[in-house]
């Protein structure tokens, strides 16, 4: 029984990592646009309308969790995902937080339901 739960706090530590690695709106939307098909740091940077070196750092974050590779297009370096489990997790959370916004909005503790 040890062995079991070693091994599945294990695999829950493997899944807070990922959820952390997440953790940025820019890596989100990082992996929403790769999601899409493979994009060079350059059509990244237009796209998010961030500097240049901030979409880079991101983009070291998420390469060195696996998350996204890099492969040749030309003379340029293009991002693809590694995993496309990700963009599905991404896309269900961020369907989550839309549908729950406005759910959240609406419940103040303080007023009776209407």
């Amino acid at each position: 029984m040890a062995d079991g739960t070693a091994r599945l706090l294990e695999e829950h530590e493997a899944v807070s990592e990922l959820f952390r690695t997440l953790g940025s709106p820019v890596r989100v939307a990082v992996v929403t646009l790769l999601s899409e098909g493979e994009m060079c740091v350059h059509e990244l940077v237009d796209a998010l309308a961030l500097p240049q070196p901030l979409v880079s750092q991101h983009l070291r974050v998420l390469r060195e969790a696996h998350l996204v590779t890099r492969t040749r297009r030309g003379r340029e370096v293009a991002y693809v995902l590694g995993d496309h489990h990700v963009a599905h997790i991404v896309a269900d959370a961020r369907t989550h937080a839309v549908e729950q916004a406005p759910a959240v909005l609406d419940d103040d503790p303080h007023e009776p339901p209407a």
